[in-house]
C-alpha cells in the first residue's frame, strides 16, 4: 500500500523526534523473522524503554537530518528495524536488546548502532551494549570508592593485633 504525502511527512516528524531524544540507536535487519518474532522484540522493547520502529529507509534517512544518528545512514539499506534507547538511565539499552534477540534469532542481523557520535558496525555493538545501566554504574563507583577505605581498615586491625602480641 503507498503512502500518501501526508502519512509519509507524519512518520519522518515522529521518528526524528524520537531521534532527537534519544542517548542511542541500533540498526538491525529482520528479513526472515515472523511476525511473532517481531511482537516479542517489541514488547520486550517496551519493557526497557526502547523505542523500536520499521521505517522505509528514505524516510529513516531524512527523519535522521539534523540529529547525531545521521551518521547511520549507510546502514540503511534492506529490511530495517530501528531501535532507540531514550531512557537517560540505561542508555545501552537497544543495543543490549537487539543483541540478545540476534544470540536467538539467526534471522536478525545487526548492522550498526550510533552513540556519542560514532558508529559501530555489527559486531562492534556490543561496546554499546555493554554500558552499564546507572544502577549498576552507581554500584560499581561505590565499590571503587570503598576499596580504598576497606584497606586502610585491615591495616589499623593488622597493626592493632601486631601492636597486641609484642605488648603481650
Amino acid at each position: 500500500m503507498a503512502l500518501l504525502i501526508e502519512g509519509k511527512k507524519q512518520i519522518v516528524a515522529e521518528v526524528n523526534e524520537v531521534a532527537s531524544k534519544a542517548f542511542s540507536a541500533v540498526v538491525a535487519d529482520y528479513q526472515g523473522l515472523t511476525v511473532e518474532k517481531l511482537t516479542q522484540l517489541r514488547v520486550e522493547a517496551r519493557k526497557l524503554g526502547v523505542t523500536t520502529r520499521i521505517v522505509r529507509n528514505t524516510l529513516a534517512k531524512r527523519s535522521f537530518e539534523g540529529t547525531q544518528f545521521d551518521i547511520l545512514n549507510d546502514n540503511l539499506v534492506g529490511p530495517t528495524i530501528l531501535g532507540f534507547s531514550t531512557s537517560e538511565d540505561d542508555m545501552g539499552a537497544a543495543a543490549r536488546l537487539f543483541e540478545e534477540f540476534a544470540k536467538t534469532n539467526k534471522a536478525f542481523e545487526l548492522k550498526a548502532a550510533a552513540f556519542d557520535g560514532k558508529v559501530y558496525q555489527g559486531a562492534e555493538v556490543s561496546v554499546i551494549a555493554n554500558l552499564p545501566n546507572q544502577e549498576k554504574a552507581l554500584t560499581m563507583l561505590a565499590s571503587v570508592l570503598q576499596a580504598p577505605v576497606s584497606k586502610l581498615g585491615r591495616l589499623l586491625t593488622a597493626l592493632k593485633e601486631k601492636n597486641e602480641s609484642e605488648a603481650a
